[in-house]
């Protein structure tokens, strides 16, 4: 959704290593690019500009963007990006930002930068507290996919219950995915692709990505303006064959229409796979498997691949059927404009 000159109470931000997500928690959103790894200097400068637009009385923020490589380290990323945001804050003439903590609170910049461990990776937390609302007498799942990670939360009785707080132990958990259905490089989801009847290796380079499979079967809109790609190319369906057979080292010239349909089916098949793994590891660590599974996130499709793939048939919760697709894609930063506004426990 485009940037709107319009004043809000509550502006949440979502700073991500790939993408900046904002939201106000009403049904607004905003979402652009934004390479962290190479654009970090720029950061307040983008801020700025999301800010000023939207002329909020109140900036909450939390992030992912802090393991970016430009960053030495975890506390050195947080410490950049909070103030990143307080500069984009002060340029805009609002009060200093707010900070989301993975224990459920909001501190000042000064505290974050503080304890910077409490605020690296805290936007699923906030994504989960909106979908514990949604439950509060079931023992459901999170199950939100985004453009490069998949995040699963156990929620029980309304409340997150989440195994581990960071990255590191969230992966090793099973509740951290790296998958998502735009930014995995496709050697990181397969080794060989299926073409002419043989299975062909794919190298081990950056020619094409998820969001290429995910393109050819549709999953994903085409957007001809939009170049955020392994090559730098359209996201069409077009470019994207181009881009799958060059994976496979093989002449686009031969890799027909059919071809390309046939390996993304590989591909997010694939996936549906790696991310049934997590579900089931993830149940079998808090003892019980979901009644419920509230999907959030742009990859729906992916999620309920995955729930096939494990075999699972619980009931499901659909945000972006619930609220819309868009407010979906930034669901982090919606959740955390209504725990801003005291909306959700």
């Amino acid at each position: 959704m485009t940037l709107l000159p319009q004043p809000r109470d509550v502006l949440a931000l979502d700073i991500g290593g790939a993408n900046i997500k904002a939201a106000d928690g009403c049904g607004w959103t905003h979402a652009e690019p934004f390479a962290m790894w190479r654009e970090s200097p720029r950061l307040a400068e983008a801020l700025g500009g999301i800010i000023r637009a939207a002329a909020p009385a109140r900036v909450v923020a939390t992030m992912t963007g802090e393991i970016a490589d430009c960053f030495p380290d975890r506390t050195a990323g947080v410490a950049a990006i909070v103030r990143a945001t307080q500069t984009a804050c002060e340029a805009a003439g609002c009060r200093s930002p707010e900070i989301y903590r993975v224990d459920g609170r909001l501190v000042p910049a000064g505290e974050a930068i503080a304890d910077p461990h409490r605020v690296a990776a805290s936007n699923w937390h906030a994504v989960a507290r909106l979908a514990a609302a949604l439950v509060p007498a079931e023992r459901a799942f999170l199950l939100d996919v985004g453009s490069t990670t998949t995040d699963i939360v156990p929620l029980d009785r309304g409340r997150p219950a989440f195994l581990a707080a960071d990255d590191a132990g969230r992966m090793l958990s099973g509740e951290l995915v790296y998958t998502g259905v735009e930014r995995t490089p496709v050697p990181a989801i397969v080794r060989a692709l299926p073409h002419a009847g043989a299975r062909r290796p794919v190298a081990s380079e950056r020619f094409a990505e998820s969001r290429d499979a995910w393109l050819l079967l549709r999953g994903l809109p085409e957007d001809a303006a939009s170049h955020d790609t392994a090559d730098g190319g359209p996201e069409t369906r077009e470019a994207a064959r181009v881009r799958l057979a060059r994976s496979m080292l093989v002449d686009p010239g031969s890799f027909s229409a059919d071809d390309a349909e046939r390996a993304a089916r590989h591909v997010v098949a694939a996936q549906a796979r790696l991310v049934a793994r997590g579900l089931v590891r993830v149940a079998g660590v808090v003892g019980w498997p979901p009644a419920v599974v509230v999907i959030s996130g742009h990859g729906e499709p992916l999620a309920r691949m995955a729930l096939e793939a494990a075999a699972w048939h619980p009931a499901t919760i659909s945000l972006p059927a619930m609220l819309g697709v868009d407010v979906s894609r930034c669901a982090p930063a919606h959740a955390l404009a209504m725990i801003a506004r005291g909306q959700l426990p």
